[in-house]
């Protein structure tokens, strides 16, 4: 861990030390789903909800060669305000720490520094997946690579309803992790509270979700687990609502040529337009209820 170029926040340090319950976040929310000063708000009340919830939150980001486990409040707002910074992912963690550019981590990357700093639960709003088009593209995200070698149990509202959704989950079979729904027996769909996949697994109370980690742990089973919360009913946009404002998004991300890392940005901001800010009211609300939900597990991994 010495040898580790991990830098941690004096509070997230005192908990790791006590044993008391962490809960990692991502930082490419911030920098690329959010426009500032939203994004800062954003950041700041998932780290409250997080605290008042029982647990220690832990935003991840890269920063002059080091990754920072937790950011204080002037780094958080830097952070939120920053330019041409690194979307990092696992192939190129190493290159933007040895760079020492500013890197905002994806879940992947987020799984991977959170497991060196031994924080075991991680909460974010929807994860990546399979592209549409995947049969032209082999556009996949290391995200679900990331679930099958990691043990951090990762919570979220499903997959990022822009995404070939039943591709995603059947990929995610394949590799072997465990898909767990709470609170219904139905995938959710980010925006949505169903996607229209049933779920595989289910189990609605943390401390169970909690077990399942610790036991696949004890049977020396690779990677994590996934945990799918539904969105709160309120500010849910329909599955048949969004999917059509989906579907334009995808044609003008066609019509424009944009391609790779720039896809995921681009798509929310065009949803965002298209929904008058809803999705960004929905995005808000589903990542402090994955927020509360992962500082509930946390506690009972602890």
């Amino acid at each position: 861990m010495t040898d580790l170029p991990l830098s941690f926040t004096p509070e997230v340090r005192d908990a790791l030390d006590a044993g008391r319950p962490v809960v990692a976040l991502e930082s490419t929310i911030i920098t690329h789903g959010m426009p500032y000063s939203k994004n800062l708000e954003m950041a700041r009340d998932v780290e409250q909800a997080i605290r008042e919830a029982g647990a220690v939150p832990a935003t991840i980001a890269l920063m002059d060669g080091r990754i920072h486990i937790g950011l204080n409040d002037a780094t958080l707002e830097s952070l939120a305000q920053a330019q041409d910074v690194m979307k990092v992912s696992r192939a190129d963690l190493a290159v933007c720490l040895t760079m020492r550019r500013t890197g905002a981590t994806t879940v992947a990357a987020t799984m991977i520094c959170a497991a060196l700093a031994g924080i075991r639960v991680f909460a974010t709003g929807g994860i990546g997946g399979v592209h549409r088009g995947v049969e032209d593209s082999m556009d996949i995200s290391a995200d679900l690579y990331e679930l099958a070698a990691t043990p951090v149990t990762v919570v979220s509202a499903g997959a990022k309803a822009i995404l070939d959704l039943p591709r995603t989950f059947e990929y995610l079979e394949t590799l072997g992790v465990p898909v767990i729904a709470v609170g219904q027996d139905m995938i959710p769909a980010f925006w949505s509270r169903d996607s229209g996949l049933p779920a595989p697994l289910r189990l609605d109370d943390p401390a169970r979700i909690a077990e399942a980690a610790r036991m696949r742990r004890a049977l020396g089973l690779p990677g994590g687990q996934l945990v799918v919360n539904p969105i709160p009913p309120e500010p849910e946009i329909p599955r048949a609502e969004i999917m059509p404002v989906v579907e334009q998004a995808l044609a003008d991300a066609t019509a424009q040529g944009i391609a790779a890392k720039a896809v995921t940005p681009f798509l929310l901001d065009r949803i965002f337009e298209l929904t008058e800010g809803r999705s960004l009211t929905a995005n808000i609300a589903l990542v402090l209820a994955n927020a509360r939900l992962a500082a509930r597990i946390a506690a009972a991994d602890a």
